[in-house]
């Protein structure tokens, strides 16, 4: 299974999503979490993870995780060459490195990464940009271009956004 999250914020509280699909090329997810709980902190320029990582692993609470799952962030997994790592690899550490995760992240980070990809869907001009840990980035570019949709976004990360807004 293949579980992606977002979070979006509003006021007094994050609404975080979760939904959870069979494989890569799934037009329609199995299931949907979702769960509101109040912000934990301001947005700190360069540690987006200390207010995100929070809502993320309360919403795992209610996932039984098996080895072969998979985790999407929206966002970024490693952040450069000398090991900077973003909400992704902070959310690899804290689940003791037992499963992959992958950034998807819609804006790029300036700084060279020589494990970020540049996935390239539809007709877009604009990549998405790719980044994981504990599993093989370049397996996962591709993947990410053959995920469902005609557009830059993949049809199951739209709906995740839209259901993070509602």
């Amino acid at each position: 299974m293949i579980y992606a999250f977002d979070t979006y914020y509003y006021e007094d509280y994050a609404n975080t999503v979760c939904i959870a699909f069979e494989d890569w090329t799934s037009e329609k997810e199995v299931e949907v979490f979702i769960e509101q709980i109040p912000v934990s902190s301001e947005y700190e320029s360069g540690a987006f993870y200390k207010r995100e990582l929070p809502c993320i692993l309360s919403l795992l609470k209610k996932i039984t995780l098996r080895p072969e799952d998979i985790i999407i962030v929206d966002g970024y997994v490693t952040l450069d060459n000398n090991g900077k790592i973003g909400l992704g690899g902070h959310l690899y550490e804290e689940l003791e490195e037992k499963y992959p995760i992958v950034g998807i992240a819609k804006n790029e980070f300036r700084t060279p990464d020589s494990q970020r990809r540049n996935a390239v869907r539809g007709e877009s001009k604009t990549p998405l940009f790719v980044t994981a840990k504990g599993i093989n980035v370049d397996e996962v570019q591709l993947k990410v271009q053959q995920m469902h949709g005609d557009y830059r976004m993949p049809t199951l990360l739209k709906r995740l956004d839209q259901l993070s807004r509602a």
